[in-house]
């Protein structure tokens, strides 16, 4: 096996945070690497099983790892970190390493980041692998596949820094001292405990079951069917879910995988990469996962009769401006005017709701209320306009607004983690031409 030295950190900028990564190998193929709920690039050269695994890896991998925005060698954050934001992340340390298209690997907290990314820009993924992921973070009565969050924080934060993760090396008996003390250290230099308590915090609302079926790319999912710390379980419900999967389990116990068969991963995912029996990846940029948003001038008709023609159309140019500067300024894009409205895309939600937001508080300044709706879900370019489902929820979803109002779907909200954005229930709701009911949502700070 040809040896690797330690690579060089480099840093990409995503907005105004440098996230630190690393890129070596000697593969054709790009292979972006995104670590569990801790890392730390230069500490993983100094663990001889963890430089053994990305030596492997680097024999057929140009391998690309990064350190998490608030972790490692990356810039740490004052507030949570949202998911938009590693995405933004994963695209910026593309980017810098000059890479148009890989292959996604998503390690543990890591898989769901990868699920989306890949959702949302299916041409810059051509495969996805995850291994001893998950789809939701914490357990609920509809997914008891892992544990919730009040005793993962109970069972983590106290011991933050001190090995809270050995338990994921393998069983207790099984660990010995040095790997405990390394594990902690790992702890100690990824980030601090305050900080910590933030990231599982943010994971509260991280939940991308509703987006499993928008990923269109080979996807290959590992999990060790001993691992203690994420249940193989969960793995396999989403390998049920994702269109086109394959699933893999191994009769071993390390959620690490560094640890135990390391050897058979690395094979797993060259014969996958190399097969042509899963279906070969194509660019889908006509369907993408977005977030739509649409929003309605409240009472226009009875506007436009007391005004009068000509300061209605004054008053819907001054719309026209705030609505493209709004838009352009939370990096979406205005797909059309509606007459008295616009549809908007964007490729996040945070972004999408906090444009909806800002809307309604400018246009309220030149007494013009609007009403919101927003839905997250597959959308298809047509040109210079989108369609599919995703977009008429969203237009139903806005009719169920009151003036001053932003309404937003359940599966938006699951996918606002970190934003420290608070919401209420307004119930469910049937939505005209829709056969299910929808519970709808409000931001409340």
């Amino acid at each position: 096996m040809a040896a690797i030295k330690t690579p060089e950190i480099q840093y990409a900028q995503s907005g105004e945070v440098s996230i630190a990564f690393q890129v070596f190998g000697y593969g054709s193929q790009d292979l972006v690497y995104v670590p569990g709920i801790i890392s730390h690039l230069e500490l993983y050269w100094e663990d001889a099983t963890m430089a053994n695994w990305l030596t492997q890896l680097g024999q057929h991998f140009r391998v690309i790892i990064l350190d998490k925005r608030g972790q490692g060698m990356s810039d740490r954050i004052e507030s949570s970190a949202t998911l938009e934001d590693r995405i933004d992340d994963v695209n910026a340390v593309m980017q810098a390493a000059n890479s148009k298209s890989a292959t996604l690997l998503g390690l543990s907290e890591g898989g769901p980041l990868c699920l989306f990314f890949a959702a949302t820009y299916p041409d810059k993924v051509d495969r996805l692998m995850l291994f001893g992921s998950m789809a939701r973070f914490y357990g609920a009565e509809d997914y008891p596949y892992s544990v919730t969050y009040e005793a993962m924080s109970e069972r983590l934060i106290p011991r933050f820094g001190k090995g809270a993760f050995a338990f994921m090396l393998g069983p207790k008996d099984e660990v010995p001292q040095e790997e405990i003390d390394r594990i902690a250290r790992t702890e100690r230099m990824s980030c601090s405990p305050s900080a910590f308590k933030k990231i599982l915090d943010a994971n509260r609302l991280i939940d991308a079951r509703p987006i499993l079926a928008n990923v269109t790319q080979p996807t290959l999912i590992m999990h060790r069917r001993g691992d203690s710390a994420v249940n193989f379980k969960g793995s396999r419900f989403m390998a049920e879910r994702i269109p086109n999967c394959t699933y893999l389990e191994f009769p071993t116990k390390s959620h690490l995988p560094n640890l135990d068969d390391t050897h058979n991963l690395v094979n797993a995912m060259v014969q996958f990469v190399n097969s042509t029996q899963v279906g070969e990846s194509k660019p889908y940029k006509e369907k993408r996962l977005s977030t739509a948003l649409f929003t309605d001038i409240v009472q226009s008709t009875d506007k436009l009769l007391s005004m009068g023609d000509h300061a209605w159309r004054k008053m819907l140019d001054a719309h026209d401006l705030i609505a493209q500067q709004k838009v352009a300024e939370f990096r979406g894009r205005i797909v059309k005017n509606t007459g008295d409205g616009i549809l908007a895309v964007f490729d996040g939600p945070v972004k999408a709701l906090q444009c909806a937001q800002a809307l309604i508080s400018a246009l309220q300044e030149i007494d013009l209320p609007i009403r919101a709706g927003l839905h997250v879900g597959e959308v298809v370019n047509r040109g210079e306009d989108i369609t599919g489902i995703a977009v008429n929820i969203a237009a139903r979803v806005m009719d169920k607004a009151k003036s001053g109002q932003t309404v937003l779907t359940k599966t938006l909200k699951d996918l606002t983690g970190g934003s420290d954005i608070e919401f209420k229930s307004l119930g469910n709701f049937a939505l005209k031409g829709l056969p299910e009911e929808f519970e709808l949502f409000t931001p409340v700070n």
